[in-house]
């Protein structure tokens, strides 16, 4: 496979079509046993892919020459634009403390590894961020753990210096199974763009009853590369202002939560130098809270966007509990001005 963009793009590849592997800056399995890897997988996510199992292998493509490093744990690769990096840390290993939880540490560990990286190269702006947390719902020590991880999280983006509010990356994070927390990332030479959704409020802006520590992150952020640009709209659900709404409907949620990628997107052309984004050309991941609620959503998706945009469907519980749909989207555009 050719990437057909000139600096980045996205797609899952597999065992059985072989792949240039001098074209993928780097890849994440997803599936539930995280035994079948691709040669080209830094690792693997824990989470069901939908609607029949198996695995999926996703792979960013670049063009190379690549340099391989590794900080601690957390292994990267990088081309002369933009770097992909992969840590997986044991909850096991970081148990709680009277000031702290393992989960905020392990997040706190994670993303200090991430800064300390990027740091020791010339890609110190931190693009996209993905979360894999276990139990991301359930409560520990009276917090739900999701929170834990946002403390963890921030604490480290403090420390380091990175913004944490206005100019976050973009992010997600959901839930998986087995004790790891897994985080790759992606971050380049060039600053990207922060885009915004006017429906919502911004998440580093949350109020309180969201937790102690705000979640980090932009709605979406756009990077500018040689001959092209890029879209990384962070997970998007069913939320207005800061709130969820249509509790307990799929379809309604679905619904919502595609407006709100609509808007993201318009936002997104606003500081495009490009301009030319549309939903019907995203290359998406659509997580599901219940695998009996999958063909409900596949039909609101393909009746919005068409059956040609191509979609990884996963199933994964959600940062807030009454959420039932996540999708994040990423989109590419040429520029031939640049």
């Amino acid at each position: 496979m050719t990437p057909p963009f000139p600096s980045l793009n996205l797609g899952n590849v597999s065992e059985d079509h072989p792949v240039n592997l001098d074209n993928i800056l780097g890849a994440v399995t997803y599936g539930n046993d995280g035994t079948d890897f691709h040669p080209a997988s830094f690792g693997a996510v824990s989470i069901p892919v939908l609607p029949k199992g198996g695995v999926v292998h996703s792979a960013w493509f670049a063009k190379g020459p690549f340099v391989s490093g590794s900080y601690g744990s957390l292994q990267f690769r990088h081309n002369e634009n933009v770097l992909f990096g992969f840590i997986a840390l044991n909850e096991k290993d970081f148990p709680p403390t009277g000031e702290a939880s393992s989960l905020q540490q392990v997040a706190y560990a994670a993303y200090s590894s991430i800064f300390g990286a990027i740091k020791t190269t010339p890609f110190r702006n931190l693009v996209r961020c993905w979360n894999y947390l276990p139990r991301i719902n359930e409560a520990d020590s009276g917090m739900e753990r999701y929170r834990h991880f946002n403390i963890g999280r921030q604490d480290a983006f403090i420390r380091d210096n990175f913004s944490y509010l206005a100019g976050s990356p973009s992010a997600c994070a959901l839930g998986s199974a087995g004790s790891q927390l897994v985080v790759y990332f992606m971050s380049s030479r060039s600053e990207p763009i922060a885009v915004e959704n006017p429906r919502q409020i911004s998440a580093y802006n949350y109020p309180s009853i969201y937790g102690p520590r705000s979640p980090n992150f932009s709605r979406a952020t756009l990077l500018q590369l040689p001959g092209m640009e890029v879209l990384f709209i962070s997970g998007t659900a069913s939320i207005i202002g800061h709130k969820t709404v249509h509790h307990s409907d799929v379809e309604a949620q679905t619904a919502e939560t595609l407006r709100n990628l609509e808007i993201v997107v318009e936002q997104s052309n606003l500081k495009s130098r490009v301009g030319g984004f549309t939903t019907r050309n995203l290359f998406m991941k659509v997580f599901i809270r219940h695998a009996k609620d999958f063909e409900k959503v596949v039909s609101l998706v393909r009746k919005h966007f068409g059956d040609a945009t191509e979609v990884t469907w996963l199933q994964a519980d959600i940062c807030r509990s009454e959420l039932l749909v996540e999708i994040e989207a990423f989109g590419f555009c040429e520029d031939v001005a640049s």
